[in-house]
């Protein structure tokens, strides 16, 4: 998941931004109230997270501005203005929840979980492909019972993949939802991650999972069948009992 992460409280910042990414979140950063707008119509994000009193256009506004592009990102406001007519301005801006600070991060994480599981589709807390089961709660991984030892940036792929399995993602689709505005498109980093999953995955098992379609992405899944609109090459017919001739 990548989210954008607004706030101009440096301490804050670092708090919140060293905690996502440990949870395995693609995280973004602005501290202006123009830069969020910024990347919000640059970046396609998962889930927004604004401070009201940032520099510039205040959060009101930028969700304001946002919600007036079109863009339905889920936006959760935090900030340390807790009075009655703070939540209502915030909630008629276009927000989609509001958090005071001080807060714990667990429940921040917690209202990041809710806001991810309504927008859209429902997102189920347990992803199942095939005998591989994504718990995304706890972030862990199994395949057949068997725990999976991951790190933080595999687990995001694996669960990116799992999310969208039977489908091919490009490499494209898998920077945007998965790295930060860091990643260097010309590198093979995804490469790297997906043949360090593959052996993880898949080395212990006989049906694999994680495929590559060349020239296209990859594919999760137990074969090629499971491709939504795949058809599958049909048989040569033989003929029986037909002699070789000298």
């Amino acid at each position: 998941m990548r989210l954008l992460l607004v706030e101009d409280d440096p301490g804050v910042l670092r708090f919140v931004l060293k905690g996502l990414r440990e949870q395995a979140y693609a995280v973004d950063t602005a501290t202006t109230g123009d830069d969020a707008l910024y990347q919000a119509e640059i970046n396609t994000y998962d889930l927004i997270i604004l401070d009201v009193l940032i520099p510039g256009p205040d959060g009101f506004a930028v969700c304001k501005g946002i919600r007036a592009a079109g863009n339905r990102v889920p936006i959760l406001m935090l900030t340390a203005r807790d009075g009655v007519e703070d939540r209502i301005a915030g909630l008629d801006a276009g927000a989609d929840d509001y958090l005071a600070k001080p807060f714990a991060f667990r429940e921040l994480l917690a209202r990041l979980r809710a806001l991810l599981r309504r927008s859209g589709e429902l997102r189920p807390a347990d992803i199942t492909v095939a005998d591989l089961v994504v718990d995304t709660a706890a972030q862990t991984v199994t395949r057949g019972g068997r725990r999976i030892v991951l790190t933080t940036k595999e687990y995001a792929l694996v669960e990116f993949l799992a999310r969208n399995a039977g489908s091919v993602v490009g490499r494209a689709a898998i920077a945007e939802h998965v790295w930060d505005e860091t990643f260097d498109p010309f590198s093979n980093l995804i490469e790297v991650y997906v043949n360090r999953l593959r052996r993880k995955i898949d080395a212990d098992s006989k049906v694999p999972l994680l495929h590559t379609r060349r020239g296209a992405g990859y594919l999760f899944g137990p074969g090629e069948e499971n491709i939504r609109g795949y058809d599958p090459p049909r048989k040569k017919s033989s003929s029986p009992n037909r002699k070789n001739h000298v």
